[in-house]
Parts: C-alpha cells; structure tokens; sequence
C-alpha cells in the first residue's frame, strides 16, 4: 500500500495543537467609579476655598475701616496728619514710604537678580554653581528681624558716614539733588530701607530667573553661538523672549515680598509720621510699619479703623500690581505677535 502523506505547507496535529493559546485575556482593572468624582470636587473646593478665603480678607478689612472710609473717604489717601489724640488720621505718609521703599528695592535688586543669574547659568564654572547657588538662596532663609537689626546697628553707620555725609558735601546748595540727599546724619530712612529691602528680595528674584533661564533649550543658545552671538546677545535676544513671563513673575514675586515686609522696615525706616521733604535720608513711615508698632494699642473707634484702612490701601496696591504685571505680560505677547 501506498502511503499518504500530508500536502505540503497543512500543518500537523502537533503544530495545530502547540498554535492554540493558552491562558485567558488580561484581567481588566476595576476602576471606582467614585474616584474621580471625589478628586474633581477636592480640587473644586480647594480652588473654591482660595476665592473664599480672599473676599473674606476683603470684606472684613472693608468692615472693619468703615469708620474712617465714612470720616474721610477717598481724601484718606492724601491727608498727611497722623494726630491719635486729636482724632485726626491721614495716609499719605505710610503710603509714600510704601512706595518709595519698594521703588528703591526694585531699582537695586533687579539688575543684581540678573546678573547673578547669568552669572549662574552662563559663565560660571560647574564647581561653583551649586554653592553660589546654595548661598543665594540661604540669604532667604535669614529672618527679616535680623536684617533689620544688622541694618540698624552695622550698616545703619556705615551708610551715614560713607554715604550720606560724602553726598550731602558734594551737593550742598544744589537745588533739586540737595535737597534729596538732606537729613540728619543717623543713616536711617527711606534710602536705607530700601536697602536693606532690596537685599532681602534679590534671593526671591535671582533664583526664580536662574530656574527660568535654565529651561530655555540648549539648541536654542547653541544655534546662537554657531551664528557667532555673544553672551550678552544670546541672554538679551534668546533667553529673554523665551522666559519674559518668569521673569516677569519673579520680578513681581519680590516686588510683593517688599510691599508687605514688616519688622526689617520697622528698624531702619525711622517711624516718622511726618512728611518734611523728599529727602531719601528722611525718616519716614510704611504701611506695614505703622501697623506693627500701632495696632496693638489703637483702641477701637476712629485709630483702629484708620489702621485698618491702611491694610485696605495696601491690599488695592497689591492687586494693582499684580493686575499691571498680567497687562504687561499681554502687552509683550500682543507686541510679540504682531512682529511675527
């Protein structure tokens, strides 16, 4: 008999059996369906919480200056006496020496914050980035009262006698400089202040435009350099464009932490309810200030709502920066688009 084998290319009854799979499909994980419903309304409530929490601020310093706004209206604001015992209270000198405090920081600690920063990302050696890094930011670690008493007690002197004393003799009789740089010789008031807020905001500033600066991606830069760029033009014209809302951030991260700084302000400001001239070496007052030494022992009725007032005052000025800086990013993005 003639044997029949199979045809070529059928599979055998071993190889039919070995293709058949084995085992069952993957096991499918069981999701909760109330898990994600319960994070969307933890994160609701958290968003929630934080406008909650802002208009309760809001409400209750509006409550509690009604008093004065009542007494005196929007005049608060430019009414220059300070008068406890005759019931007689105005802004103006808190709110100049508000401003001028945090003016002076920015103008300071800006262009150091930048420098530093470049330093940090583009011409440092790589040993010494970590702990120039790590110093930098240990200078926000210190706490504000002893900024203020070194401000008071070391740098306070040295400010009158190298500073003001050598500006005072070279402008004496000058008609506008003159008078700026007037003032007893006790190394303490606003351009002190400002000093010393400006030391405390440059960690704040420096560090948030090293980390912005360090996200630009490197063929970027190198493309720069390929096409025989600069440092400097590298940083003004790529680096720059690419990180302006950080840096924007940062700059406004420090412009806050002056507006609302306290005991530092306090030690070197002088406490002067008075507004003499517009001397940088005049003492003078800040929001800030005037709450720490007065609330305390403000009695109720027309001081405590006047002090009150003040946080409302310092409150709209925060809001107006950060408003400002949020129109500013829209205005270089708007410019930006147009070029393009």
């Amino acid at each position: 008999m003639t044997a029949i084998l199979p045809a070529a290319g059928m599979p055998t009854a071993t190889a039919m059996e070995r293709s058949v799979p084995t085992g069952g499909p993957a096991p499918r994980r069981v999701r909760a369906p109330w898990a994600d419903r319960l994070f969307a309304m933890a994160a609701h409530a958290a968003a929630w919480l934080t406008l909650a929490l802002l208009a309760g601020i809001l409400v209750s310093l509006f409550l509690g200056a009604l008093p004065a706004i009542r007494e005196y209206g929007l005049s608060f604001i430019w009414r220059s006496d300070w008068d406890p015992v005759g019931e007689k209270f105005g802004g103006l000198v808190m709110i100049y020496g508000t401003l001028v405090t945090s003016a002076i920081a920015l103008i300071i600690a800006v262009p150091v914050s930048f420098g530093i920063a470049l330093f940090l990302t583009e011409l440092s050696p790589q040993w010494l980035k970590r702990p120039l890094g790590m110093a930098v930011e240990l200078l926000a670690a210190v706490p504000s009262i002893v900024y203020g008493m070194w401000g008071l007690l070391v740098f306070g002197p040295i400010l009158s006698s190298w500073v003001q004393q050598p500006l005072q003799a070279a402008f004496k009789g000058v008609p506008v400089l003159g008078g700026l740089f007037a003032g007893p010789p006790v190394g303490i008031g606003l351009l002190s202040a400002g000093i010393i807020l400006a030391i405390m905001i440059i960690p704040y500033i420096a560090s948030v435009m090293r980390d912005v600066f360090e996200v630009t991606p490197p063929m970027l830069k190198e493309s720069a350099y390929g096409l025989g760029s600069t440092t400097w033009e590298v940083v003004w014209n790529v680096v720059l464009p690419y990180t302006k809302a950080g840096v924007v951030g940062g700059v406004m991260l420090g412009l806050g932490r002056a507006l609302g700084e306290t005991m530092a302000v306090t030690f070197v400001i002088g406490n002067m309810n008075q507004l003499n001239s517009v001397s940088l070496f005049e003492a003078a007052n800040s929001i800030t200030s005037a709450l720490a030494n007065e609330f305390a022992e403000a009695g109720e009725g027309l001081h405590q709502a006047s002090l009150i007032y003040l946080g409302l005052i310092l409150f709209f000025i925060t809001f107006v920066v950060l408003a400002c800086s949020k129109l500013l990013l829209a205005q270089m993005r708007k410019s930006e688009g147009s070029r393009s």
